[in-house]
């Protein structure tokens, strides 16, 4: 047999789907696909017992760019890079000292374990572990065995077609498949919260369209082209990205001038919801998504998210909800956004902010207050300077 390395993409959630899980594995044997193509040279994929095999067939893949890219698929919940031999003892040993030579040269101590998907192998797992490990240890006696808590653990697996040789597995970034989930629209500043709250709708399997509002000459290009660079950071997770451009100056200047100061962050938040809700509808998406987190700041009181949701007429998804930013943080590192998060580029969030926000607002009150506005004429002139911004994973950008 012809030894090619090749990656194992373990599924997560979707083995549990039912009389649905060709739904999920399809979509997730194409979002696998769509990654690797930026990834050089041609692919073979195939799905076999809830395991997806990614075999490089050319000289032109790119394998450590196919390596990360497998494991930012959602769907996938890990990943590991394996070289195929036959399905005997002896083949197994040699795959073993040649591949795992240097994790043998660096481990003080080690084990092997064994799965059996293929049930007809004459060898039950705990067997072939003991043949294996013996020959292993004799062909690098260095290197003691140690069942509880070895340097390395070698993986053997016995499957179909061959079996696979590997070290330890790396985490892939979980989730149901990209395009599972249905569609939202979500709310994207250029802050930390925002572009990690998106990150973990997507994934869930929720396709997104992105809302950026901007307000000139208040916030600079600098601070929409930041904007620009978090959706592209996302798009290894989320696939190309829309982001819809909304002029909201004359909307925060009619506030300031009209409105009570501790209701300006309010107020404009209501509008943002009804822009976004706008958006979404034309997009055929039945939820927003908002980088929230209960009391964080003064429009995130629960009074404060009450009087903001009611213009929203769809659901209103905050998964940085029961989140601190300690932990917001940790994902943005993650994640790889935080870098570019904490760009020095305000956006329009911050223009107009009260020095005494409301932290208890009362619906009531804040009706009455925007009753000075014309809202619907404010919202069609937002409408209707809209742009929108096509955003590739590592491509050019379309407007």
């Amino acid at each position: 047999m012809q030894q090619t390395e090749l990656f194992l993409l373990k599924l997560g959630e979707v083995v549990l789907k039912g009389l649905n899980r060709h739904f999920f594995e399809e979509r997730l044997m194409n979002n696998v696909r769509r990654r690797l193509r930026q990834c050089g040279g041609r692919y073979h994929l195939e799905l076999r017992q809830s395991t997806i095999y990614v075999e490089p067939m050319n000289e032109d893949c790119d394998l450590e760019a196919a390596y990360a890219a497998c494991r930012q698929v959602f769907g996938v919940v890990a990943v590991v890079r394996a070289l195929p031999c036959e399905k005997s003892v002896d083949a197994i040993v040699a795959t073993a000292k040649q591949y795992l030579a240097p994790s043998f040269a660096a481990a003080k101590s080690f084990k092997v374990e064994s799965k059996r998907a293929d049930k007809t192998f004459p060898m039950t797992s705990i067997q072939l572990s003991q043949a294996v490990g013996g020959a292993l240890a004799s062909a690098f006696p260095a290197v003691k065995v140690d069942v509880h808590e070895p340097d390395l653990t070698v993986h053997v697996e016995i499957r179909e077609k061959a079996a696979y040789v590997h070290g330890p597995a790396l985490p892939g970034a979980g989730g149901l498949p990209v395009g599972t989930g249905g569609r939202a629209v979500s709310l994207l500043s250029g802050g930390l919260d925002s572009p990690v709250a998106s990150w973990m709708i997507a994934r869930r399997g929720v396709e997104l369209e992105m809302v950026h509002f901007v307000s000139p000459p208040y916030t600079s290009q600098q601070a929409q082209d930041k904007v620009i660079e978090l959706a592209r950071l996302l798009t290894p997770y989320t696939g190309r990205l829309i982001v819809h451009v909304i002029p909201f100056t004359r909307i925060q200047e009619a506030i300031r001038r009209a409105c009570p100061e501790e209701y300006f962050t309010l107020i404009m938040r209501r509008f943002m919801m009804r822009l976004a809700a706008a958006v979404a509808r034309r997009a055929n998406a039945g939820a927003l998504v908002t980088g929230e987190s209960l009391g964080q700041v003064a429009s995130q009181t629960l009074w404060a998210l009450g009087v903001t949701d009611p213009v929203a007429d769809m659901p209103v998804l905050r998964p940085l909800i029961g989140t601190d930013k300690v932990e917001i943080i940790r994902l943005a590192h993650e994640i790889g956004t935080y870098d570019t998060s904490i760009l020095p580029y305000e956006d329009c969030c911050t223009v107009f902010t009260p020095r005494h926000p409301a932290t208890h607002p009362e619906l009531k009150a804040v009706e009455e207050a925007e009753a000075a506005l014309d809202v619907e004429a404010l919202m069609e002139e937002a409408l209707a300077g809209e742009t929108w911004i096509r955003v590739k994973n590592g491509g050019t950008n379309e407007t």
